[in-house]
């Protein structure tokens, strides 16, 4: 395996409690350090990466390109479609995303360790197909081909196949595509243990998580703070904050 290690985990200004959480669980838990950084929507358009065209609607990001007649295009966080920038990011090795809304809870040399070199991608492939309505923040619930497989992806960014995750292909197809890994065959996607994406509410409460995701919302927001393992979600921000 490649020695190169690193960890990338998208920001949102709304959601920087959530940031805060999940950077420090992984450094608490990891025994080997690997570097961790942000993937930080202002610094992409600085440094001339991401170009996509967005407005604001009443406080709302658009991204222009995944409007449909069904869907304004509202983006539930300014990561969504810069997460694909990571293999640019890091260049090389091994790359792990995550969304911020996310817990972790063992140390993450072991996803790594599990790294299938033949594999572009590897993640968890969720049957995701929740209700239609509001999530988070009162942002839109949508649906999507392979909905929450992209919020944690071990990036083998050597692998041939992601030479056609180009810049022009990131700032020109819809949300919805990048989501789908169009760029890849199925049989280059590896598949993760449903314990390194656990989606509260969602997921098989007997699997024991390494890593939880909050994906319908945080304990801070209405309506989750008795969710499962908001308890420790919020013990793991107080620990930040000591």
């Amino acid at each position: 395996m490649n020695p190169k290690l690193s960890i990338w985990i998208g920001f949102d200004p709304r959601e920087a409690d959530a940031f805060a959480v999940a950077r420090h669980s992984i450094n608490r838990h990891s025994i080997a350090p690997i570097p961790i950084r942000g993937v930080v929507l202002t610094d992409l358009r600085t440094g001339g990466l991401y170009t996509r065209p967005t407005v604001r609607n009443g406080g709302r990001l658009i991204d222009v390109l995944s409007r449909r007649d069904d869907y304004d295009g509202a983006m539930a966080t300014e990561f969504a479609c810069s997460r694909f920038l990571v293999p640019q990011l890091a260049k090389s090795g091994w790359a792990l995303f995550m969304d911020c809304d996310v817990l972790v809870r063992k140390d993450l040399l072991a996803l790594f360790n599990q790294a299938d070199p033949s594999k572009a991608v590897m993640v968890v492939k969720h049957d995701h197909q929740p209700a239609e309505g509001v999530k988070m923040d009162g942002q839109a619930q949508t649906r999507y081909a392979r909905k929450n497989w992209s919020s944690v992806i071990l990036w083998n960014v050597d692998h041939p196949a992601n030479q056609a995750l180009t810049l022009g292909l990131v700032n020109s197809v819809p949300g919805r595509d990048l989501h789908r890994f169009c760029w890849l065959d199925d049989d280059l996607i590896g598949e993760l243990h449903p314990k390194w994406n656990f989606l509260v509410g969602h997921s098989d409460p007997a699997v024991d998580p390494a890593i939880v995701h909050f994906t319908d919302g945080i304990p801070t927001m209405a309506g989750y703070e008795d969710c499962a393992y908001a308890d420790e979600w919020r013990a793991e921000l107080e620990r930040w904050a000591a």
